[in-house]
């Protein structure tokens, strides 16, 4: 296993402005004390579509790190920037750029109930674009109904939006959803279609409304006709095989699982610990779903070594096409990456033998999984920031931590050029002996073993200046709590590019959704980013060739 080396010594450089005290009137304090930039709106709401708020941070509780978040979007709609800001939102949603969806589905309820017509205007547009499945569209509605207190908010505009996510949507693909999800936060469909008032035109959508309504047995007649028309005869058809399901044995439940297409949601309880339920599920199981039930495939004896199982789950998790089209986050990847690794689900009594070819085909996905970039060719200082505050919140309230997802982080970038140099910092740095060939899971436990201290984000650049490193770009992975430095990063960062004639550029990768910065918004030469944001290589190659 590789092991973290001796610190390296402390460069002592004498400033006369401490991190303590501001370089100018634009600096604010941070929550540790130390002066940095607040970054502007849109680039908080960004990094808030792509970290969250859940665990807040070391300094800041998960309710005040959201509401200021939501108060940044709210100054950007009272700015008439709303429609921009739905822009944003539509685009992380539907290049799958955010590993979770709630602060998406946050933010475009707030634009939606906003007075700014406009904005409202662009929300309602956008919902059947982000909105993809029915737990979007409860989570959104309840947000909706919250943010309208005292009104319910059931207004003109509100009711024409969930109606058309209904009667949009084809018959057959229509009654999957609504067998499938069936209620979220108290909601179900029989609530909301009470209360948008829908009335669809289409005889196959009004046959499926009417038995989310009604039930099977009202529409059990209609369900036994044939050439009806093809939507309407292939949703009966459907519908009829999922109340059946309720009945049928196993051999008649595998036929209807690869007849129908059945997912694992249409399986009565008593036969989801059967390894024939679960194989016939593999063969067409969506790629989220196979990544969520690995643990419980491997329990039922589905993945065992050498099977048609396992051969099938590492292609599948190879195939970077199919994880492109099904929006999987590499964050999601990661987490299931060290969920299936333990052996044992977060909750119950599941446990299994983790299949080291499956551990090894999810390590590769975690890379597939972020858009492919070629190199810049650069010379890379990867910077994590391994300081008590990095190790107490969660990212996007999983049990990652943001040191942790740095190390991942760091890691894409490695993968990605060949000439990079690995540390971790705090009030001190410490060379990471890492590289590009190891796994996550071997990286995690370097990055585990480094000693904590206080923050200074200076360090990446005094340690380069001090061994006469060679560096096109600082790649500084923190959460911005930067105080415990005799002199400001960008400070460093111009001193290292004085000392030795690089124009070197800095890149702060954000890893909690705080407001601050460590990049000068003055500096060209800096950029700040979300961490975890799927797009972050295309971002940092576009940033550092100049694009």
């Amino acid at each position: 296993m590789a092991m973290a080396q001796q610190p390296a010594p402390d460069v002592e450089m004498a400033s006369e402005t401490p991190q303590s005290q501001p370089l100018s009137a634009n600096q604010v304090r941070n929550e540790a004390g130390g002066f940095v930039w607040r970054v502007d709106d849109l680039e908080r709401l960004r990094r808030f579509l792509v970290l969250g708020s859940e665990g807040g941070t070391y300094f800041a509780n998960q309710q005040r790190v959201g509401q200021e978040n939501a108060q940044a979007l709210l100054r950007l709609i009272g700015e008439g920037r709303g429609p921009e800001a739905v822009k944003i939102i539509v685009e992380y949603s539907t290049e799958g750029r955010t590993a979770k969806q709630d602060p998406i589905i946050l933010c475009l309820a707030i634009c939606a109930r906003s007075k700014h017509l406009e904005t409202k205007r662009a929300a309602y547009a956008a919902i059947t674009q982000v909105l993809r499945i029915p737990t979007h569209l409860f989570t959104f509605i309840d947000a909706c109904e919250t943010l309208s207190q005292p009104t319910t908010g059931w207004g003109r505009a509100h009711r024409k939006a969930i109606q058309k996510w209904y009667t949009g949507k084809k018959p057959r693909n229509l009654a999957v959803a609504v067998t499938k999800y069936k209620q979220r936060n108290g909601w179900s469909h029989r609530d909301v279609l009470r209360l948008c008032h829908v009335k669809p035109q289409d005889p196959a959508i009004q046959f499926v409304l009417k038995y989310v309504i009604k039930g099977f047995e009202a529409v059990r007649e209609a369900a036994a006709c044939a050439g009806v028309g093809q939507d309407l005869t292939a949703a009966c058809t459907f519908l009829r095989g999922v109340e059946e399901a309720k009945t049928m044995n196993e051999e008649e439940l595998v036929g209807a699982i690869r007849e129908l297409g059945l997912a694992r949601e249409h399986i009565p309880t008593n036969h989801l610990n059967s390894s024939k339920i679960w194989a016939a599920l593999l063969e067409k199981m969506p790629m989220t779903a196979m990544v969520r039930n690995l643990g419980k495939m491997t329990n039922v004896g589905v993945l065992a070594p050498l099977s048609t199982g396992e051969n099938k789950v590492c292609q599948m998790l190879r195939n970077e096409e199919s994880l492109k089209d099904a929006r999987v986050h590499p964050f999601s990847i990661l987490l299931a990456l060290k969920q299936y690794q333990a052996g044992q689900g977060d909750k119950g009594k599941l446990t299994w033998t983790p299949n080291q070819a499956i551990v090894t085909a999810l390590d590769d996905a975690f890379y597939l999984a972020f858009k492919a970039v070629t190199p810049t060719n650069k010379r890379f200082l990867l910077a994590i920031d391994v300081s008590g505050s990095m190790s107490w919140a969660n990212c996007i309230g999983t049990s990652l931590t943001p040191r942790v997802a740095s190390a991942a982080m760091a890691m894409l970038t490695a993968r990605t050029e060949p000439q990079y140099h690995f540390v971790g910092f705090s009030n001190t740095l410490v060379p990471l002996n890492i590289n590009s060939t190891q796994r996550l899971d071997t990286v995690i436990r370097t990055i585990d073993q480094v000693p904590m201290g206080g923050t200074d984000c200076a360090q990446p650049m005094l340690y380069a200046i001090q061994k006469n490193l060679l560096v096109d770009v600082f790649i500084v992975y923190t959460d911005c709590e930067t105080w415990a430095g005799p002199v400001h990063p960008s400070e460093a960062l111009k001193r290292y590019r004085l000392e030795s004639g690089i124009d070197a550029k800095l890149i702060v990768c954000a890893m909690t959704s705080n407001g601050f910065t460590l990049a000068d918004p003055e500096d060209k030469g800096m950029l700040d980013m979300a961490g975890f944001d799927a797009a972050a290589p295309d971002v940092i190659k576009q940033f550092v060739l100049g694009f």
